[in-house]
């Protein structure tokens, strides 16, 4: 963080050339990124309306076709900042017609992913496209008594196949197979430091901040509808998850939330960016959210934020690309805006600039985003997951343009 904290450094200053050239490389590259998959094929999933895939893929034997949750939110976002709403509006469509048939949105459109899910985004979804689209009561109606569904049989169900709700109330990642690597799988974050291997005894800060922001929705569903009856309701079980987590994931010494196992009541030792999840959600108390930002330096570096604080948190055989060094693009989605919710403006404008300073770096260097980046040093590539490094990428792509539409200047977006 710079000393002077009202003034953003030159080197985070763009041209509007810049931004303009980086706009155009992602807007050609959405047609690429599409697929129509009506019919199902093999173990890929057809779907009712086009959807946009992660990658393109990189000339190994490792390439997507199907359309994941988590990954299809954070397009969205690009998407309806660069007035692609239809396509937008038609992959949370898909996203109601998986839910309807297998009774979970699956980790993704593969008839192989459907014992999993990944993290639940389905009422932010929802609202996006009721503010941005501005449909109707009923229109709004209807989906949110699908992601109601969701909620109860998925998210918080307390029996198998969807054994989530295990402690106090509060969730865990959790797979059909009742294995370890493969609820971390259902996180987002495969794989991750965060959980010591043992993800299903972890209630996860992430997740269970989602899961709040759920219950905000279905308030806000409710009163919309004049049901102030039930926007209570769920007003109270928000504030009532919001009082567990802060009983067991908060660590008030530290200032900052960390994932807690359940089975051993103690809290994960790992510091993570999950813990901002709290300040996007509307979560975190004031004061909680003050304490969170004072440990922001510790994730800052050249590139970027790292995911996990440090190297020392590495656990286990598995490749851990969901932890320091690398930077990833929905996380920084998360932290810049969980700042700009609680007022941190220079500091959320800061995230976003040094981010899109890596990324507008390596365009210029390679003339592609990627899935992730070395952010500790961005000339060296991104340490290695359990497959191949992607570019493309999607939602390193819509980040771009969303966190610069919200955070650059009219100026430096003269030529968009």
């Amino acid at each position: 963080m710079p000393e002077d904290k009202t003034k953003i450094p030159d080197h985070l200053l763009f041209t509007d050339r810049q931004i303009a050239d980086a706009f155009a490389h992602i807007e050609q590259l959405w047609p690429d990124l599409i697929v129509s998959q009506r019919e199902n094929e093999g173990t890929l999933i057809g779907l009712p309306y086009d959807y946009v895939v992660p990658s393109l893929g990189n000339g190994s034997e490792f390439a997507f076709r199907e359309m994941y949750y988590w990954d299809t939110y954070f397009i969205s976002v690009g998407l309806l900042t660069t007035g692609h709403d239809e396509l937008a509006a038609g992959m949370l469509e898909n996203m109601l017609f998986l839910l309807k048939r297998y009774h979970i949105i699956p980790n993704a459109s593969r008839s192989y992913f459907t014992g999993r899910s990944q993290p639940p985004l389905l009422t932010t979804y929802i609202f996006d496209i009721y503010d941005k689209q501005n449909k109707d009561e009923a229109w709004l109606r209807e989906r949110l008594q699908a992601a109601e569904r969701e909620y109860h049989s998925v998210w918080t169900s307390s029996a198998h196949p969807n054994w989530r709700n295990v402690f106090e109330g509060l969730s865990r990642f959790y797979d059909i197979n009742v294995l370890d690597h493969l609820a971390e799988a259902e996180s987002g974050w495969d794989m991750t430091t965060r959980f010591q291997g043992k993800c299903l005894s972890y209630i996860p800060i992430d997740l269970n901040c989602l899961l709040y922001k759920y219950e905000i929705d279905f308030a806000r569903g409710a009163r919309l509808v004049s049901d102030e009856d039930t926007a209570e309701l769920w007003q109270e079980r928000a504030r009532k998850r919001a009082d567990t987590i802060t009983k067991y994931l908060w660590d008030d010494k530290a200032g900052y939330f960390f994932d807690y196992d359940y089975m051993t009541q103690q809290r994960s030792p790992v510091w993570s960016l999950a813990s901002f999840y709290a300040l996007w959600s509307g979560l975190a108390t004031p004061e909680q959210a003050r304490r969170i930002v004072e440990h922001l330096d510790d994730f800052m570096h050249q590139g970027g934020l790292t995911t996990s604080k440090s190297p020392d948190e590495y656990f286990g055989d598995i490749p851990t690309q969901w932890a320091y060094p690398n930077g990833w693009a929905p996380l920084h989605w998360i932290v810049a805006n969980g700042l700009k919710r609680y007022g941190f403006d220079f500091e959320a404008e800061l995230v976003s600039r040094v981010w899109l300073s890596n990324n507008l770096e390596h365009f210029r260097r390679n003339k592609v985003f990627r899935e992730a980046y070395n952010v500790v040093n961005p000339e060296l590539p991104p340490k290695p997951g359990l497959y191949p490094p992607q570019i493309g990428f999607g939602w390193t792509n819509a980040v771009f343009v969303d966190l610069a539409k919200n955070f650059l200047t009219p100026e430096e977006l003269a030529q968009v």
